[in-house]
């Protein structure tokens, strides 16, 4: 069929006209401009947080781990086609395999070109990263206990790409504080704000590696303050905040707009792995405190008064004649010639001061008893019999305060089998080893009068691991002077280890098969 141009041309000019008709042309009124006094104020605070990350930027570090994970779980790892015993008859998923190529390609893919698993898969050697910061010019970096725990290898990535090997100088579980240290002061220690000083409402930066992703601020305010219920640490009086925090952020800093630490990003509280907008941040004031103690002794020092805490309920208030609204701690218990028996306190005293300051909680206060230096006095402000009283409380190092509870579990301790025998490393072979105890010979299911030295650590890539052995092993025979002989205690071990460019033992396992193994000497 012809096709008639003016006819088109006139289908294109009537089909216009309608358009225009209905309006669909008309210029639509633009969105209104943003006010100049909105843009400076939005103009003002971009630049204030460019500010505070540029400062940050320095001093904040990906803390990267290498940890040795546990062995292999297969458990859940199933092909869903059919005939399999995990899923009988199951449909075939979209990665399971066909035919036996496929299949091979799979497991390549699962587990390398060898064959062999690869970092991070069924029990290889772990890796993690969580974040710091440099906390003094003397190579000190803070971060929490949990991103370093367990591990063998830390290195300390900074902005400017140099990677630095780092040494534990100390860690807290009971805070997860912990402070690794660095060959290197040429990076600045940021700056300490005061944490006492913040109020919700605060805008705060939140810096670190989520994900790896090195030098990332999330920005937000100070949700709340004192969150002691929390139950993630023994010791805790967390900033509460908005800013994002996710796995990796774990041990880096929450600054203020003057740029200065007042957090360490620690924890979060989600329905999965992301952010859901409540993250937790350990005080810098309380940080500090455990990070200095960390350096000067590697250790932290707690202290102790001697009462068993209890909760003041509203009706034990009124049972004990106290005012509506009246916050404090009841005293439980008062350990004899503890410093709270010395100071005065007895049962059923209502403490509602110490130091000068309120206590808001129970955690709050065990918190503040616990950071106060022992030997030194301290005003405690207290109800008794309905009638405000005052004393002065000398707190005394935790060690030395003993609640009866604790003595029962030494005496059961006492009671119990002789403590675990020292390891003691093997030459240049990769493995410790200690006596074998009839407890340990016990607890393994080895026969009555099993003897031997058990393996109790493998060194990763050492000529142990790479002939199987595994802690749990238990070695009884050597072969010395070409015959089998029995192993003997550590010290002949370590001898025959050292005099033997190869090492050859017999091994009975409880995972593997008995057998000989023979360990060639490192070069």
């Amino acid at each position: 069929m012809k096709r008639n141009p003016v006819a088109w041309a006139a289908l294109v000019v009537s089909t216009a006209a309608l358009i225009s008709s209905t309006g669909v042309l008309r210029p639509m009124p633009a969105a209104p401009k943003v006010s100049p006094e909105g843009q400076k104020v939005a103009a003002a605070l971009s630049q204030a947080y460019e500010a505070v990350a540029e400062a940050v930027k320095p001093s904040a570090v990906l803390i990267s781990v290498k940890k040795k994970s546990s062995g292999p779980n297969m458990r859940n790892f199933q092909f869903p086609f059919p005939g399999n015993p995990g899923n009988p008859g199951g449909p075939r998923g979209p990665q399971s395999p066909r035919d036996m190529k496929d299949l091979e390609e799979m497991l390549k893919k699962f587990f390398g070109p060898e064959g062999v698993p690869q970092n991070n898969q069924f029990g290889g050697p772990g890796s993690g990263v969580g974040s710091g910061f440099v906390y003094d010019d003397q190579g000190h970096i803070l971060t929490n206990n949990h991103v370093i725990e367990g591990a063998e290898k830390i290195t300390v990535g900074f902005h400017d790409g140099i990677e630095l090997p780092a040494t534990v100088v100390g860690a807290d579980d009971k805070s997860d504080v912990a402070v690794i240290k660095v060959d290197s002061t040429n990076y600045p220690a940021l700056l300490r704000g005061d944490s006492r000083k913040l109020k919700v409402g605060d805008l705060v930066m939140a810096v670190g590696s989520p994900f790896e992703l090195s030098q990332s601020v999330t920005t937000g305010i100070i949700s709340a303050t004192e969150r002691n219920n929390v139950r993630i640490n023994d010791y805790e009086s967390f900033l509460q905040t908005d800013a994002a925090i996710n796995p990796g952020n774990s041990g880096g800093p929450l600054v203020n707009m003057a740029g200065e630490v007042v957090g360490v990003n620690s924890a979060i509280v989600t329905g999965g792995r992301g952010n859901d907008g409540i993250g937790f941040a350990i005080p810098i004031d309380m940080a500090q405190n455990v990070a200095d103690q960390l350096i000067k002794d590697g250790k932290v020092s707690r202290s102790r008064i001697g009462i068993k805490l209890d909760p003041l309920t509203p009706v034990l208030a009124k049972q004990l004649g106290l005012e509506p609204g009246v916050k404090g701690i009841l005293v439980g218990e008062v350990v004899d010639d503890s410093p709270a028996a010395k100071s005065g306190l007895k049962q059923g005293d209502v403490i509602i001061g110490w130091g000068g300051e309120t206590i808001p909680s129970l955690p709050a206060f065990r918190l503040r008893v616990a950071s106060s230096p022992a030997g030194r006095e301290v005003a405690v402000e207290y109800y008794r019999d309905g009638e405000r009283k005052t004393a002065t409380i000398v707190p005394a190092p935790a060690e030395n305060v003993v609640f009866d509870i604790e003595r029962q579990i030494e005496k059961k301790d006492d009671s119990s089998p002789a403590k675990e025998p020292e390891k003691s490393p093997v030459g240049d072979f990769g493995l410790e080893v200690q006596p074998l105890t009839p407890e340990l010979a016990k607890s393994l299911g080895l026969p009555d009068g099993a003897s031997g030295l058990l393996v109790s650590d493998v060194k990763e890539n050492s000529p142990a691991e790479a002939e199987g052995l595994k802690q749990g092993d238990v070695i009884t025979k050597v072969l010395r002077d070409k015959s089998v002989q029995p192993v003997g205690d550590v010290k002949s071990f370590q001898e025959l280890a050292a005099q033997s460019e190869i090492l050859s033992f017999y091994v009975q396992s409880s995972s593997s098969v008995n057998r000989f193994v023979s360990l060639s000497k490192t070069k």
